[in-house]
Formats: structure tokens, C-alpha cells, sequence
């Protein structure tokens, strides 16, 4: 075989070089900040969304764990042998141990209004038909699992956060930061407890899963989503968040494993609700309904709590709960290009964008991480929600979800669409349809003497009038 000249084969060489370089370039320039991938970064980037499929294979290995497929992509998990009953009103407790008999089973959690029964032979469908027989049972339905889906003078505000100046936060600082009678409940894997971006933020909180007042975060994401909402700010340390004075409330309803059960889920939303939660964050989804976790929306949206979901992962049309339940405000994921993330859900049932590629937050062990999904876009929207409650604190939920809605700034087609709802959200126009520019915030300056002196003679002179 002829040789080919040595030009050619440094051309070829050449062009191997370049080809991996330009696209590699082009890659760069879609990320949000280009220190946020460097090595040199002092924040990890985690991936997450790469996380949570692993949780997915590692579930669908386990024996227990049964795999619902909605479609070729698709597909929700719950627990064999396991039902979630609610009966109405509840049978005394020798009918429900005669019950329990029959079903060759035992309560595995009890919360009053439902309870987990777990049997040793019977099947989840043998169980469910047994239970819808009984004439005081309003459900009965799988234990169903459901996964997860950073101008202040902070350390990390100028360099890494690039999604709060897009979405208006600097402007609507001037109108409010918050009022910490607000309480953002979030109910996920916890929150790092002695995080400093915590200090005096925190109240009374629970662990759904211990069933005590100890909600500590072993997993991280649920840090993650609260110091997008509400992280100290303006203290020349850390990120700063959306809601500087709003409280948090944390709710442990997920695992170490990113998992955790839509019962679960349902029991952290009625005590966020009955403790005094005015907005719950819920960075979590599954793609088949629950009864238990939509009845506890509904009760939640029915005392006047702001709910607010991510839309899903998977880059699916599939609607997922509690996102797509009609009490709850459903949120997608965008880029810093203010371009739907390539994993972020869609469909109809979307209301509102926000951005959710690389997002910089608190992580456990008073660490900070870079974070990507609509989990991340989730609690924009909630601090938003929470802003809104601290302008007006009187509005109704229906109220602060249409300003939501309305004040959006219109992405895609024109008017509501399947990839952004009706558009990314803007804080600033929300926030000043509410609040005439005229009753903007300002600093508090020392009073003079001279200023002083001003306004005794200026009561003084309207004494005499």
C-alpha cells in the first residue's frame, strides 16, 4: 500500500486536534459560567439527575421494589406487599386487628387518617383488592416511592450565581427581602442543621421517617433547595438566597438514598401544613397519582398553602405528581440561555420555568455544591411565592400562583406552551404588581440633628393649624 505524504498525515493529526477542541468550545459556551465546570472552582459540581438514575437501577435490583412502565422511558416504583389504606370513618381497633388477621399482615406506619399494611404473603394487588372490599375504606393503592427530581456582598454571589440576576432578584431587593413571618416548609431529605447559611433561619421542624423533631439532612439535596430559598444574605460569606428574612421550615421525608415514599411525602405536607406553613417546597415526583399524597395537597391548598413541584427529569411528556396535580404549581428547568434544560419534563400540565442548570447551594456538612435539575428550579419559585406572601401577606394561594403565572416573562411559542408554561419567571414585575414603585424599600439612614430638629418643628407647626 502506498504511504501517503507526511503533509497529509500532519493535516489529518491536526484536524483530530481541532474537531474535539471546537466542540468542546461550543459546549463551554452553553454553560451557565465557566468557572462553574473548572477544576479550579472552589464549589463541586455534582450530578445529581446521574444520582438519582442510579437510585432508580439500584431500586429495581431489590426484590421488594416493583417497577410500573408508563412508556419506553417512563416508569414510577413501589413496595411489594405493601398498600397505603385510608378508611372513613376509622374501624376500632379490634375490627382492625381482625382485619390485619385476614390479611396475614401488620401496620407498618399509622398517621390516624392513613396507614401503611404490610403483609408477609399476600401481594400488593391481592392486598388492594381485599381492602376496596371493605366497606369503610376510601383507598387503597401501592406504597408508591418517590425520588428527587447556590448586588449581595456574598463570598459566591457575583462569580457562580447567575441565576438570580436573570430572573430580577436585584431590582425586587429594593422592594423586599422577605419577612420572617413568612415560613417555607421543605419537605425532602432535611436540612444540614448547623449549615452557618442556617443560623437563626431554622424553626421547629420533622422527621417523618423517625418520627421525631430531628430533621437532620443526610443526603444533601434538601440543603441544596433550602439555600436557594432562603440562605443567610449579605453577611460576606457563602451564596446568597432568594428570601433573606423568610424562616424555613424542614421537613425529612426522604432518606440517605434519595428516596422516599409518597406516604411519606403526604405525612411531611399535613404537618408542614398544621405548624404554619405558608409555602411547601416539594423538589420531589413520581409518575403515577397517589390518592394519599393528592389528598394531602388538597389539604394543604385548602388552609391556604402555596405548593410548588418540580416537573420531572427525564426530558418526558409524562405528567408527574405531585407536580401535575392542579393545587400545586408545576415547574420546569431552564439554562442560563433561558432555554429549556435538556432533561427538564414538559407537557401541558407545566405553569412556570426557572432556572435549574448548574445552580449553586448549600450542601451538607456546611459545604457548598453546584446542583442541575428541576429540583434546583423548584425553589425559585417557591422564594418567589414566599416574597409575594411577605409584600401582601393577606393573598389567597390561587392569588399568588396566577401573579406567578401572569407576571412570567413569555418564552417559546406565544402565550402558555408545553416546554415553559407561561414563561420564566420574573420576580421584579411580580413583585411590583403588587407594590407601587413609590413604597420601594429604602436603607435606613442614622437620623441627623439637624433632620431631627426638621420634624419637631414640622409637628410643631401642624399642631397650630
Amino acid at each position: 500500500m502506498r504511504a501517503l505524504p507526511p503533509i497529509f498525515v500532519a493535516l489529518a493529526l491536526v484536524g483530530l486536534a481541532v474537531i474535539p477542541l471546537t466542540w468542546h468550545q461550543n459546549q463551554e459556551m452553553r454553560e451557565p459560567h465557566p468557572r462553574l465546570t473548572s477544576v479550579n472552582t472552589s464549589i463541586p459540581r455534582i450530578n445529581y439527575i446521574e444520582q438519582v438514575r442510579d437510585v432508580r437501577r439500584d431500586l429495581e435490583k431489590s426484590a421488594h421494589i416493583k417497577t410500573l412502565h408508563h412508556n419506553e422511558q417512563d416508569k414510577s416504583h413501589y413496595v411489594e406487599h405493601e398498600v397505603v389504606v385510608r378508611f372513613h370513618p376509622r374501624p376500632d381497633q379490634k375490627t382492625i386487628d381482625k382485619l390485619l388477621a385476614s390479611l396475614d399482615g401488620k401496620v407498618k406506619r399509622d398517621y390516624g387518617q392513613a396507614m401503611i399494611i404490610k403483609s408477609r404473603s399476600l401481594s400488593t394487588k391481592d392486598l388492594m383488592k381485599k381492602l376496596a372490599e371493605h366497606p369503610d375504606s376510601v383507598y387503597a393503592e401501592p406504597n408508591y416511592l418517590l425520588l428527587p427530581n447556590r448586588v449581595p456582598n456574598d463570598t459566591y454571589y457575583r462569580e457562580y450565581q447567575w441565576n438570580l440576576p436573570m430572573i430580577g432578584m436585584e431590582d425586587s431587593w429594593n422592594i423586599t427581602r422577605g419577612s420572617n413571618k413568612v415560613v417555607v416548609a421543605i419537605v425532602d431529605t432535611g436540612i444540614d442543621m448547623t449549615h452557618p447559611e442556617f443560623q437563626d433561619k431554622l424553626v421547629e421542624g420533622y422527621n417523618v421517617l423517625e418520627d421525631n423533631n430531628t430533621p437532620e439532612d443526610d443526603n444533601g439535596h434538601g440543603t441544596h433547595v433550602a439555600g436557594v430559598i432562603a440562605a443567610r444574605t449579605n453577611n460576606a460569606d457563602g451564596i446568597a438566597g432568594m428570601s433573606w428574612n423568610s424562616k424555613l421550615m424542614p421537613i425529612k421525608a426522604i432518606g440517605a438514598d434519595g428516596s422516599g415514599s409518597a406516604f411519606d411525602i403526604a405525612q411531611g405536607i399535613y404537618w408542614a401544613t398544621d405548624h404554619g406553613a405558608d409555602v411547601i417546597n416539594l423538589s420531589v415526583g413520581n409518575y403515577t397519582p397517589s390518592a394519599a399524597l393528592q389528598e394531602a395537597c388538597r389539604y394543604a391548598f385548602e388552609r391556604n398553602v402555596v405548593l410548588v413541584a418540580a416537573s420531572g427529569n427525564d426530558a418526558s411528556e409524562q405528567p408527574s405528581y405531585p407536580a401535575s396535580y392542579k393545587e400545586v404549581l408545576s415547574v420546569a428547568a431552564v439554562d442560563h440561555n433561558r432555554e429549556r434544560a435538556d432533561f427538564s419534563n414538559f407537557g401541558a400540565q407545566v405553569d412556570v420555568a426557572a432556572p435549574g442548570v448548574d445552580i449553586p447551594s448549600t450542601y451538607i456538612y456546611s459545604d457548598y455544591a453546584v446542583l442541575s435539575g428541576t429540583s434546583m428550579a423548584c425553589p425559585h419559585v417557591t422564594a418567589l411565592a414566599s416574597l409575594l406572601r411577605s409584600v401582601r401577606p393577606g393573598m389567597k394561594n390561587t392569588e399568588v400562583m396566577e401573579v406567578i403565572r401572569s407576571s412570567a416573562d413569555d418564552l417559546g411559542p406565544p402565550g402558555k406552551d408545553k416546554l415553559y408554561g407561561y414563561g420564566l419567571i420574573n420576580v421584579n414585575t411580580a413583585i411590583r404588581s403588587l407594590k407601587p414603585a413609590a413604597q420601594e424599600m429604602r436603607e435606613e439612614k442614622p437620623e441627623t440633628i439637624g433632620g431631627l430638629l426638621n420634624k419637631f418643628f414640622l409637628r410643631l407647626r401642624q399642631g397650630f393649624e
